[in-house]
């Protein structure tokens, strides 16, 4: 198993069983979070932006500074801004994926009559953009 380093572009916190899975079955001997800056980047996509090619460059010059060829990078967020990620990534030859998940839902009557509903999301496993 080759050794690689794994980027988030997320707006989460990487979970204790995503770094486990991700250090087992990728590999994975460092995870690097966005830098603060592109992190409030990314989390706040310009809903009224035609295109937003030249808002993700800090990112894609990030990405191309920071990581090398086969390192991996989970994306997830908006549609057009992880669309345009994940091509970069492909075209430089840096992994793009993604964490699949369960979702379980509790129902609890509540005192008053009302119904209370939770979800819970349970990662359940990293896959690859593509395949």
């Amino acid at each position: 198993m080759t050794m690689a380093n794994l980027f988030l572009l997320f707006n989460h916190s990487i979970t204790t069983p995503q770094k486990e899975q991700a250090s087992r079955e990728l590999g994975i001997v460092q995870i690097v979070p966005l830098p603060e800056t592109l992190s409030a980047l990314w989390a706040t996509m310009p809903p009224e932006a035609e295109s937003l090619q030249s808002y993700l460059e800090p990112l894609t010059d990030w990405l191309d500074n920071t990581s090398q060829k086969g390192d991996y990078v989970l994306i997830q967020g908006d549609f057009g801004a992880c669309y345009l990620l994940v091509r970069h990534c492909l075209e430089t030859n840096r992994i793009p994926i993604y964490s699949t998940t369960a979702r379980e839902a509790v129902e609890e009557q509540l005192d008053d009559g009302s119904i209370q509903l939770t979800h819970r999301f349970r990662h359940v496993r990293f896959r690859n953009y593509g395949k």
